[in-house]
């Protein structure tokens, strides 16, 4: 992959106090892969991203905004939450005690602008839970929400190790999360099916693929699948991944969701777009100081690892958690269907926020900006009204 290499070359050079910071972690790293003698790559980047106070979720590095490595859309434009806020009252104001569990809720912004939203819609809540494992990004959501939201409003918010033990009634928010989690990397050749794992190069001291036939039940039935939707891979192989955590999360969700829903936006395609024939580099991609690469061992701790998101594989796992899929579209049509517009024609008369405002819907629904390449997904419990945010289109025929 000498392209990647070039890539990874031009990217910013970490100042030495990251560098010690990534070498703590990749010391851990290596130690369990002596300890274990196997590493696959789904454990290697829990540990790259998840470890406490090393991993790149965990640690107290920026990671969103101009200072970070990458920008969200909450970040983008509050027009972004308060779309989301309006479909998530449609469902709260049915809901016998309307609450609202967030995944992966950043800097707080979006936590922010939803709640903002919802007291100028005379929303009732009874509680804003967000579930946060890292101390760091939990100081810097109270201190944002503090600053922003009335004591009233702020009291409402309940930070949580884990999810609810006992089922509520809610609205479940994940954005940007599927993405993040932990996925299996997969390399088809014309004569065999391998799996990535993770290796120790002890002459150059560094972290490399090692991939290796697969023994995995479930890992062997996929690639069989694979191998029959993408035909004979050519002599370069052909490389994807597999989210095996989606299940049993949303499994996990559909335990303490008594009535209500879950609204999940991140980038990502259905399965035939995913397992295109002609995808044969997969959508592995790290991200660092807004530079987009495929090399998941550079610095680790330092940079995100992501890969976009199998949609037909959350339909399904939806289906089998005792959910119905109520919706499925673009980021664009869910936004135009929940108000953007409107919001961005009550501006005042300042061309400059005009402007400004203009910007940033343009970022937000463009083909070639995210409109098209993210996706929002409904999923439902006990609660059968069509939503809101899917009434211009609705692409559930294409899962």
């Amino acid at each position: 992959m000498p392209q990647t290499r070039n890539r990874v070359k031009s990217l910013p050079e970490p100042s030495s106090e990251a560098k010690a910071h990534s070498q703590l972690l990749t010391d851990k790293i290596v130690k369990y892969l002596n300890r274990h003698k196997q590493l696959s790559f789904a454990q290697f980047m829990e540990m790259a991203l998840y470890t406490p106070q090393l991993g790149y979720y965990a640690g107290g590095l920026p990671k969103i905004g101009q200072q970070g490595d990458f920008i969200t859309a909450p970040e983008i434009s509050p027009m972004f939450s308060r779309c989301l806020a309006r479909q998530a009252s449609q469902i709260l104001e049915q809901l016998e005690t309307p609450n609202i569990i967030e995944f992966g809720a950043g800097q707080g912004t979006m936590a922010k602008d939803i709640l903002l939203e919802l007291k100028a819609l005379q929303q009732p809540l009874e509680r804003y839970y967000i579930v946060e494992l890292s101390a760091d990004l939990r100081q810097r959501q109270q201190e944002n929400l503090k600053q922003h939201l009335t004591e009233d409003w702020f009291d409402k918010v309940v930070w949580l190790d884990n999810l609810p033990s006992k089922p509520i009634t809610a609205v479940i928010l994940a954005n940007e999360v599927l993405d993040a989690m932990p996925f299996e990397r997969l390399r088809i050749e014309s004569d065999r099916a391998l799996q990535g794992y993770v290796g120790w190069d002890e002459n150059n001291q560094k972290l490399v693929w090692d991939y290796q036939p697969i023994t995995e039940k479930n890992l062997q039935r996929f690639a069989n699948q694979l191998i029959k939707h993408i035909g004979e891979p050519s002599e370069l192989g052909y490389e994807t991944e597999i989210n095996l955590n989606i299940g049993p999360w949303l499994q996990s969700l559909s335990d303490i969701i008594a009535q209500g829903a879950v609204i999940l936006i991140d980038y990502g395609y259905s399965r035939d777009e995913y397992y295109q024939p002609a995808r044969v580099m997969g959508t592995l991609r790290c991200h660092y100081q807004h530079r987009a690469h495929q090399d998941p061992f550079f610095y680790p701790g330092l940079q995100d690892i992501t890969a976009h998101v199998d949609f037909t594989a959350v339909a399904e796992s939806a289906y089998d958690s005792g959910f119905k899929v109520a919706g499925y579209t673009t980021q664009a049509h869910f936004l135009m269907a929940s108000g953007l517009l409107d919001m961005a024609h009550d501006q005042d008369d300042d061309i400059t926020l005009q402007l400004k405002t203009a910007q940033q819907i343009k970022t937000l629904t463009l083909p070639d900006e995210m409109g098209e390449t993210f996706k929002v997904i409904a999923l439902t419990k006990n609660f059968d009204d069509s939503l809101s945010g899917f009434s211009i289109r609705d692409l559930r025929h294409q899962l």
